[in-house]
């Protein structure tokens, strides 16, 4: 059974975080994290790994009576969705204001596990 995390407006943009997201979609957990540890955008690598860490926590309270490490979890699905747009002035030459758009993002994790938990009644 799946488990799903949500971070809420995370003050980074969507398009470097949607970058980041690609490289770990459909990984194994421990490749995943592997991967965004030594990632190049350190910071945009904490949110997402944070978030698939709380992706698995939330995994083992569904399924209780199974262990995380036998059941092979998987970043099934990762969407980044954009968030709010502040929209700011900055000042520019001759007395205008340029507007400054600080966006933000919503990221959602999908972890599955690729053993079936069925078990048959007899």
């Amino acid at each position: 059974m799946e488990a799903k995390a949500i971070l809420r407006n995370c003050p980074l943009s969507p398009r470097k975080m949607r970058m980041v997201a690609d490289q770990v979609r459909g990984q194994k957990v421990e490749n995943a994290l592997s991967i965004l540890q030594w990632n190049q955008k350190a910071t945009y690598a904490i949110f997402l790994s944070k978030l698939i860490k709380s992706g698995i926590a939330n995994w083992g309270v569904v399924n209780a009576d199974s262990r995380i490490e036998d059941s092979e979890l998987y970043v099934k699905s990762i969407m980044v969705d954009g968030g709010i747009t502040m929209k700011r002035l900055r000042t520019a030459p001759q007395g205008r204001g340029y507007r400054q758009r600080k966006r933000s993002n919503h990221v959602t994790v999908i972890i599955d596990s690729k053993v079936s938990n069925t078990q048959t009644e007899a």
